[in-house]
This record gives C-alpha cells, sequence and structure tokens, in this order.
C-alpha cells in the first residue's frame, strides 16, 4: 500500500494500491470560460448558493483545458498554470487580477505527459504575462516536473501531491502513517465519483472488481475544501459504495491561497526589478 506519495493523485490498480485519484479518461477538447466564480468567504459556500450554483459558473470537464481570465488587470500580468482538478478551487479565493489557465484533469492517469504539457503551456503563454505560476504537485512525474519548471523558471506549490498542500504535508504525513489504507477523497473527486471511479475502473459493468481494486484499503478520508453539506453526502456516498469507513478533515484553501498570494506579493514588491 502506498504512502501517499508515489503516484498519489492517481486511481488504484488492481492490487488496491494507490492514494485516490483526480484523473479521467478520453481525449482532448478544448474549451474556453471567460468568467471567473464568485468567491467562497472563509471557504464557505455563498450564502444562497448551493453545488450546483456555484458549479454552474466553473463547467468542470475532466478531459479539456479551460482558462478563466481575471475581470480586472494590475500593474502586472500574472497567470496561474493549474491542475483542471484545482479550477474551483482556486477561483473561488477571488485573486481577480490573475488569469488561470486548467490542463486537463485527466493527466494524471498519464503524469509522464505532465511536464511537456507544462512546458507547452508556459512557453505558450510567456510573452504574454510578467509572471506564471504552477500549481501541481509532483503528481507522479518522478521529478520531471520540477526538472522542467527550473529550465522555464516557473514555481510552483509545495507537496507531492493536492493532497498534501490541502491538508499541509505534516498532517497528511499523519494521516498516511495513522492508517496507510486510506482512499482519500477532494471535493473534486467526490463531485465526479462516478464518472472518475465507478465508470472509470469498470465498476459500472464489473461490480465485482471493487475487492480487488479497494480490498486493502480501510477507510476513505474526504480532505473538504468547502464546508458543503451536499458534498458531505456525496463522499459518504462514496465511501458506502466502496465499503470503507467515513472521515472528514476540513482543510479549506489556506494551502493554496499562502502560495498564490505570497509568491504574489512578493514580486509585486519589487516590481520593477
Amino acid at each position: 500500500m502506498t504512502r501517499g506519495r508515489s503516484r498519489a493523485g492517481l486511481l488504484p490498480s488492481p492490487s488496491g494500491r494507490g492514494v485516490g485519484g483526480e484523473g479521467a479518461r478520453a481525449g482532448h477538447s478544448p474549451r474556453i470560460q471567460r468568467g471567473p466564480s464568485s468567491g467562497a468567504s472563509r471557504h464557505l459556500l455563498p450564502e444562497g448558493e448551493g453545488e450546483a450554483a456555484l458549479t454552474s459558473e466553473i463547467v468542470e470537464n475532466v478531459d479539456s483545458e479551460t482558462i478563466h481570465l481575471a475581470p480586472s488587470r494590475g500593474t502586472r500580468r500574472v497567470l496561474i498554470i493549474a491542475c483542471g482538478a484545482l479550477a474551483r478551487e482556486v477561483l473561488a479565493l477571488n485573486l481577480g487580477h490573475i488569469d488561470v489557465a486548467c490542463l486537463p484533469a485527466q493527466l494524471h492517469n498519464y503524469p509522464k505527459r505532465i511536464p511537456e504539457a507544462m512546458r507547452e503551456k508556459i512557453r505558450a503563454n510567456r510573452e504574454a504575462y510578467d509572471e506564471i505560476l504552477c500549481l501541481y504537485g509532483d503528481c507522479g512525474t518522478g521529478g520531471e516536473l520540477d526538472r522542467v519548471l527550473a529550465e522555464e523558471g516557473v514555481s510552483r506549490i509545495e507537496g507531492a501531491h493536492c493532497y498534501a498542500f490541502y491538508a499541509g504535508e505534516e498532517a497528511f504525513a499523519a494521516l498516511a502513517e495513522e492508517e496507510p489504507g486510506t482512499f482519500y477523497l477532494t471535493d473534486f473527486l467526490a463531485r465526479h465519483f462516478d464518472a472518475l471511479v465507478i465508470r472509470g475502473l469498470g465498476l459500472d459493468r464489473f461490480p465485482e472488481l471493487r475487492a480487488d481494486y479497494f480490498g486493502n484499503y480501510r477507510r476513505v478520508v474526504h480532505l473538504a475544501q468547502f464546508d458543503d453539506p451536499d458534498m458531505e453526502t456525496k463522499a459518504k456516498a462514496a465511501a458506502e459504495r466502496l465499503g470503507l469507513a467515513y472521515e472528514r478533515r476540513f482543510t479549506g484553501l489556506d494551502g493554496i491561497r499562502s502560495f498564490l498570494e505570497g509568491a504574489t506579493q512578493k514580486k509585486d514588491e519589487s516590481w520593477p526589478a
């Protein structure tokens, strides 16, 4: 059983190895979305808005690239290149002067493709921006993503995967040590559980494979980014379908916020260089 570092973010293999997943199958179908979402103050959904309302503003497609353009411009143009699994969460921070470009979340099923996809996106946008930041963990690339980012002069958030920078690396390590047989859900994975886990692993057609994939797991830990009762219901239902115990740990978005605000403020203080 992995402890949440190597190839984390992928769906489990039939041996039951792996720690949850944020990927999907299928091809590439580019789409542009030009409106950032309304924010989520203190990581709560806006008053009067539930899951459907907020998600309708950010149409998540695990197979496509998206770009979300800021409604205003600061003195410097900043671009975040993020995993598509993080789009809703990044936009909820209301960093209104920053553009967000998301690579397809399904790249998590093909981690060797992530570094060059990142390089292409950086080079395609370098001339248009003063600063580019990377919102990815290593995500199973074995250090190749960091090598590409070093060559391109782009900084990324610390952490091997999104579980670590959501929960905090020390807290995540403690969770993994406490119970190595843990399947992790983020809000994104809970939202897309049927598509990514049930249909993605073929469990809709071959439910008897559940034991092959999840027999070594003991619990589901939902690392929750928002205080959303509907999302908690979905995560509990996912754990029940897998026959695993359920725990919820609220993480909020402070890990992402600290990285993005710290990186952009540091540059702003020294601008122009």
